[in-house]
């Protein structure tokens, strides 16, 4: 099997012949061209953050906290990148996180197929986010044969959230990611700025409006009358009040795996792990939902001792192959990216997501390869120290 480092090889030859990528090759740039593109709304749901936005930007700011400790005549010249989660054999740990609004990212209104589109051809697993354009099981069947997880915002209404955990499971999601950290709102000044919020105009709404229960709360349907489905919406989506209790209701769902998004506590790793769910997903929503907050990274250590045998999924922050790789050294079992692949799909569809899942893989792979670290699972936390201040 080739390195996924290689790739850079093909570069530099196509150069060779006045060739040069025409996608960004690294974040800066990419950012900066997703923002020529999006519309002012859409880049700036996507692009901020809570308050001032210091969580969101001590996110990024934590991985350089961290260096790598470089090992040499370790025998890497083959890396293997490949990791198992509840079940599965992946090709590498990267994962798609939950994106609200990637359905809109996209030129032709439909970023949810295009990333299940991606996911299929990169093998990364996408985990759909309740608020698409499409429909829960269009998305899925995008996917092809790389597993999809279900993230679900939990609505105030029980018997539409079995009959989104029961259309998940029909339609061949492998896993059900509950986020708690989206229970109401948080303090956005970028989209209060614009008046902004998308799905107050019915947009990424398609999998509850073609819900059943979801339709028969309304007096017409969703397509004759959009702003009473939005207003229903908006009800049972905001000021949620879940407690721990609840954690076994959810769990008599399904059968499928279940894992809770936006654990920073240890403390609430643990009661996860008594509570019985399958994974930990340590997240503090990329600095979206609360400001003033801690980096997630800073969590990940603390939250996977308490996790166990349990798997932990990790994202917020996460812009390169070394991030991708300290995450994983902190004791992730795989590292979800959100921005890198909204904006690469805002820049290039489906080949820009595409092509950013080959720039994060090739830049650890190539990584792991200059410091000595054949698989993942050398990278222990003695792979990594922190960087003195100064």
């Amino acid at each position: 099997m080739p390195n996924h480092g290689d790739w850079q090889l093909g570069i530099y030859l196509a150069g060779l012949e006045g060739v040069r990528p025409e996608l960004p090759m690294d974040f800066r740039e990419l950012a900066r061209r997703a923002e020529e593109v999006m519309s002012p709304e859409i880049w700036s749901y996507v692009a901020g953050g809570a308050g001032d936005e210091a969580t969101q930007d001590a996110n990024v700011r934590a991985f350089g906290r961290y260096g790598v400790m470089p090992r040499m005549l370790t025998g890497a010249a083959q890396r293997d990148l490949g990791v198992e989660i509840l079940g599965h054999s992946l090709p590498t740990p990267l994962m798609f996180a939950p994106v609200g609004v990637i359905g809109l990212c996209a030129a032709d209104g439909h970023g949810d197929l295009a990333t299940a589109r991606a996911a299929s051809a990169t093998g990364v697993p996408m985990i759909a986010s309740t608020l698409t354009q499409d429909p829960l099981e269009d998305v899925a069947a995008a996917l092809g044969e790389t597993p999809g997880w279900l993230q679900l915002y939990p609505p105030n209404d029980r018997e539409l959230t079995e009959s989104l955990v029961r259309r998940a499971e029909a339609a061949g999601y492998t896993a059900i990611v509950i986020t708690l950290d989206t229970l109401t709102l948080g303090w956005r000044p970028r989209d209060l700025t614009l008046a902004s919020f998308p799905q107050l105009k019915g947009l990424c709404l398609a999998t509850y409006f073609s819900d059943p229960v979801f339709r028969s709360r309304l007096e017409a349907t969703p397509e004759d009358d959009p702003e009473a489905a939005t207003g229903l919406w908006a009800m049972i989506f905001g000021n949620q009040s879940l407690t721990w209790d609840d954690l076994s209701w959810f769990r008599s769902l399904t059968t499928l795996p279940v894992l809770l998004k936006g654990i920073c506590s240890p403390d609430d790793a643990r009661r996860a792990v008594d509570a019985g769910v399958d994974g930990i997903y340590c997240s503090n929503h990329g600095g979206r939902q609360a400001n003033g907050g801690l980096p997630a990274l800073d969590c990940l250590a603390d939250v996977v001792d308490a996790a166990g045998d349990l798997p932990v999924v990790f994202d917020s922050g996460v812009r390169s192959g070394p991030d991708v790789l300290k995450a994983l050294a902190l004791g992730a079992t795989a590292v979800a990216i959100g921005r890198p692949y909204a904006y690469a799909l805002a820049v290039g569809g489906q080949a820009g997501i595409e092509h950013v899942v080959r720039c994060l893989l090739a830049e650890l792979d190539l990584t792991m390869a200059i410091d000595g670290y054949a698989t993942l699972a050398e990278l222990t936390r003695d792979a990594i120290r922190q960087v003195p201040a100064g």
